[in-house]
């Protein structure tokens, strides 16, 4: 199978394309032709050991995909060959800069046939992270006030929508290129980074989601009120410590299984959420998705268009 990875941590230069074996599917799994996968934050991350040394060579990034079963493994009762289906990698696992992938089905779920493989690619991880978050993690209710970090990227562009189905009011931030792009996702107020500091702007919120990480993280706390509580999925493995005991910080555990991905289906179907907006890629093109990935100049999502 045609496959871009990497045999040594380090920069783009690093990444090649060549062939690599089919996998095979075990017990418990299924193998997928991939039609689409996407590009996340924490791929060039990887990619550079920033997280740890991946346990082996040549090493394939990439976490969700969209594609058809072309092979199924012993015990596997829920799909059959030619069924098309999407997933995320289970934590700690790559794989999807590629045309094949063996998943354990449990973490894969039926495509819905009204969406494009490359749509659900975009949503799959986004999706997934935004619902742990902001559901299960923050508790959001209806009538709280949140400020989404970052609005124009995936999980936020997602979570943005989240929070406006559960009947929040919604504040986030972005580039001026993006304010009305942000706007168009439902938020309330769209706070130009470049122009005001947020802290000026907004108080007294009932929660904050954090996906920038950095010295704009910090300032999370700054916007809360009393008893508020930030979640952080882009300031390392623990989050950050709250200031003091009158708020709560938490860090989302985004693990992988199929009755989150069947949430994301279902506010898909009532309409809550929508594709982001999408810039495609073809799998030869990946140092300059990578590129762009790291640069953070974009929005919404990346997306290799594989068949």
């Amino acid at each position: 199978m045609k496959a871009a990875y990497f045999e040594k941590h380090g920069g783009i230069e690093v990444i090649k394309i060549g062939e690599l074996p089919d996998p095979n599917a075990g017990n418990g799994e299924i193998v997928i032709d991939i039609h689409a996968s996407s590009v996340n934050g924490a791929d060039w991350k990887v990619r550079e050991g920033a997280y740890r040394e991946v346990p082996y060579f040549p090493y394939i990034l990439g976490r969700d995909f969209s594609g058809t079963v072309c092979e199924v493994g012993a015990g596997v009762k829920d799909f059959s060959l030619g069924e098309e289906v999407f997933g995320v990698c289970d934590v700690g696992q790559e794989g999807t800069y590629c045309e094949k992938i063996a998943m354990k089905a449990d973490l894969c779920a039926h495509k819905p046939s009204a969406q494009s493989h490359v749509n659900i690619a975009a949503l799959a991880l986004i999706g997934l992270t935004a619902v742990i978050s902001i559901e299960d993690t923050l508790d959001l209710k209806a009538k709280e006030k949140i400020l989404i970090q970052g609005g124009a990227g995936g999980v936020a562009g997602f979570g943005i929508q989240l929070a406006k189905h559960i009947g929040a009011y919604v504040v986030s931030t972005t580039s001026a290129a993006n304010v009305d792009y942000v706007g168009s996702l439902g938020a309330d107020e769209v706070i130009d980074y470049n122009e005001q500091d947020f802290r000026d702007v907004i108080s007294n919120c009932d929660a904050v989601f954090d996906t920038v990480g950095g010295e704009v993280a910090k300032g999370a706390f700054d916007v809360l009120k009393t008893g508020g509580r930030a979640a952080f999925i882009a300031s390392g493995a623990k989050g950050l410590d709250a200031p003091s005991s009158d708020f709560t910080s938490l860090r989302p555990n985004v693990y992988r299984d199929r009755p989150h991905l069947e949430r994301v289906l279902k506010l898909i179907e009532l309409g809550a959420v929508t594709p982001p907006a999408i810039k495609l890629f073809s799998l030869d093109e990946v140092v300059e998705a990578q590129a762009l990935s790291q640069s953070r100049h974009f929005r919404g999502k990346l997306v290799f268009n594989m068949r």
